[in-house]
C-alpha cells in the first residue's frame, strides 16, 4: 500500500478549569467544583473527593497504512494480529488472521453468536436412527437394546444374540430386536424366559402307562412289573414262561401261566379212590364204594383274572362234553367258594356260566369245583337216573388290576 502526505493535528486531551475560567459559573450561596470534562454546583458545605486524574494513553507513532496494515519500506503490510496476540478472542476459540483484520472461529460443534461460542444441539437435526445424545461440541447416537450402531455410527442394525452367547438354555432364535428361547420336546419354558425345565408327563395322567408311568429327563417311560414285557411303548403283556422255557418245574410237574407268573402243579393230581385217565382228567370206578357219592369225574382247568375286576364278571362258561337224549342238566358249585365270591347262571341245558361276584384282590388262589348233575328218568326203571361230573378250576388273582 503506497504511503499519502497527510498532514495529522495531535490533540492531547486536557481538562478545562470551568471554575476559573467562567465568571460566576455557580449563583447564590452554590460553590463551584471542577470535574474531569466539566463542573459541578454544590453547597458551600459539600465536600468532594477529586477522582484520579486518567493516565494519558502513550502517544503512538503515525501509521500512514490503513486499519489492520503497518509500513515496511514503502508498503502496507498486512498485520497478523495473531501472531501478536492483539486480538480479543475467547481462549475457547481460535484466531484466524485475514487481511486487514481477524476472525474468531468456534471450535467444531460450536457457533458464534456476538462474542461467545455456543454449543449446537446437532440431536435436534435427527441424525440419529434412534437415539441421540448431545454432549458440548458433539453428539453421539445410540441404539435401543437388540440393536447396535452401524458403520457409519448413526444407523442401528439387529443384534444376533443366538450368535453372542443369548442365555437360552437349549435352542435361541434371534429376532428383530431381540430374541426367543424354545425348549425341546418334553421341556417347558422357565418363568425367567431362558431355562428349559422338564415337563413331568407322569404327574398329568393316571393313564399314559398301563402300570408304571417313569419321568425321564424330556421324556417319559412306561414299565411293567416282573413277570410282564412292554408291549408297544405303554402297554405291559404277560410273559409266558410256560412257553419261554423260563421255569423251574420238574419232569412230573406241569407248567401253568398266571398273570405276571406261573405255577407247578403235579401232572397226577388225581386224588383216592379217583385215578388219571387222561392229562387234565379223573376217573372213580363205579365199583369202588367210596365214589357212589363223588361225582364220576373231574377235570381240571387253570385260569387267572386280575385283581379288582369289575362286578358281575363272567369270567368261566361250563359246557357239557356229552349229553345223554332226556337227561336234564343243572350246575352248581360244589365246593371252594366259601365266601359267596362267586355264582353260576345257567345258560341252557348244556351250558352255565361262573361269575364273579365280587371284587377280589390278589395274589390269592381258589379251587372250585363245578359240578353238572345229569338226571335222566328215560335210563331207569325205579326212579330217576342221576350222575354228575365236576369241573375244578384253579382260579389265580394276580396282584395288578391288568
Amino acid at each position: 500500500v503506497p504511503f499519502f502526505d497527510l498532514t495529522t493535528c495531535l490533540c492531547l486531551p486536557s481538562d478545562i478549569n470551568e471554575c476559573e475560567t467562567i465568571p460566576d459559573a455557580c449563583k447564590g450561596e452554590m460553590k463551584c467544583f471542577n470535574h474531569y470534562g466539566g463542573y459541578l454546583c454544590l453547597p458551600r458545605s459539600a465536600s468532594v473527593i477529586p477522582a484520579p486524574e486518567p493516565p494519558i494513553a502513550p502517544t503512538e507513532p503515525f501509521n500512514p497504512c490503513p486499519l489492520g496494515y503497518e509500513p515496511q519500506g514503502d508498503s502496507c503490510v498486512d498485520i497478523d494480529e495473531c501472531e501478536r496476540e492483539e486480538h480479543d478472542c475467547q481462549p475457547s476459540q481460535q484466531c484466524i488472521n485475514t487481511l486487514g483484520a481477524f476472525t474468531c472461529q468456534c471450535p467444531d460443534g460450536y457457533r458464534k453468536v456476538g462474542t461467545e461460542c455456543i454449543d449446537i444441539d446437532e440431536c435436534r437435526y435427527r441424525y440419529c436412527q434412534h437415539r441421540c445424545v448431545n454432549v458440548p461440541g458433539s453428539f453421539s447416537c445410540q441404539c435401543e437394546p437388540g440393536f447396535q450402531l452401524a458403520g457409519n455410527n448413526r444407523s442401528c442394525i439387529d443384534v444376533n444374540e443366538c450368535d453372542m452367547g443369548a442365555p437360552c438354555s437349549q435352542r435361541c432364535y434371534n429376532t428383530y430386536g431381540t430374541f426367543l428361547c424354545r425348549c425341546d420336546q418334553g421341556y417347558e419354558l422357565g418363568p425367567d424366559g431362558f431355562a428349559c425345565n422338564d415337563i413331568d408327563e407322569c404327574s398329568y395322567s393316571s393313564y399314559l402307562c398301563q402300570y408304571q408311568c417313569v419321568n425321564e429327563p424330556g421324556k417319559f417311560s412306561c414299565v411293567c412289573p416282573e413277570g410282564y414285557q412292554l408291549l408297544g411303548t405303554r402297554l405291559c403283556q404277560d410273559i409266558n414262561e410256560c412257553e419261554t422255557g423260563e421255569h423251574q418245574c420238574s419232569e412230573t410237574q406241569t407248567c401253568v401261566n398266571i398273570h405276571g407268573r406261573y405255577q407247578c402243579v403235579d401232572a397226577n393230581r388225581c386224588q383216592d379212590p379217583y385215578v388219571q385217565v387222561s392229562e387234565n382228567r379223573c376217573v372213580c370206578p363205579v365199583n369202588k364204594p367210596a365214589c357212589r357219592d363223588l361225582p364220576f369225574s373231574i377235570v381240571h382247568r387253570y385260569m387267572s383274572i386280575t385283581s379288582e375286576r369289575s362286578v358281575p364278571s363272567d369270567i368261566f362258561q361250563i359246557q357239557a362234553t356229552s349229553v345223554s337224549p332226556g337227561a336234564y342238566n343243572t350246575f352248581r358249585i360244589r365246593s371252594g367258594d366259601d365266601n359267596g365270591d362267586f355264582y353260576i347262571r345257567q345258560i341252557n341245558n348244556i351250558s352255565a356260566m361262573l361269575v364273579l361276584a365280587r371284587a377280589v384282590s390278589g395274589p390269592r388262589e381258589y379251587t372250585l369245583d363245578l359240578e353238572m348233575v345229569s338226571v335222566n328218568p328215560l335210563l331207569s326203571y325205579q326212579g330217576s337216573y342221576q350222575t354228575s361230573s365236576a369241573l375244578r378250576l384253579s382260579i389265580y388273582v394276580g396282584p395288578y388290576t391288568f
